[in-house]
């Protein structure tokens, strides 16, 4: 497990680069939905269908939280992927939030 400093460090530069990669997705008319960052935790909103999704630190546990489709995924550093990954599934933040976001919409 990662210490509290070095967690910091990674989520922040996962979530910067997730919020780069989502704005550059938003800028397309066709994306349906808008990402906000503040404060550390990225919001992806949707108008149709309405909803949200919450993508935040957990420092406590040393994990990214994202709240989206009624479901709460938590993904873990991991160390030989260079990245967050949900254990579940082996999906790593962006391929992840891209494919919940694909589902949100339909597509």
């Amino acid at each position: 497990m990662v210490d509290e400093l070095q967690f910091r460090k990674l989520a922040e530069s996962a979530l910067d680069s997730l919020l780069q990669h989502l704005i550059a997705l938003e800028e397309d008319d066709l994306a349906g939905f808008e990402v906000e960052a503040q404060n550390g935790v990225l919001n992806v909103l949707f108008e149709d269908p309405p909803g949200k999704f919450v993508i935040t630190p957990n420092t406590p546990v040393r994990q990214i939280w994202i709240s989206a489709l009624s479901t709460s995924f938590k993904l873990d550093w991991d160390s030989a992927a260079n990245a967050f990954v949900l254990p579940k599934t082996g999906e790593q933040l962006t391929p992840l939030v891209d494919r919940l976001i694909a589902q949100n919409l339909g597509r």
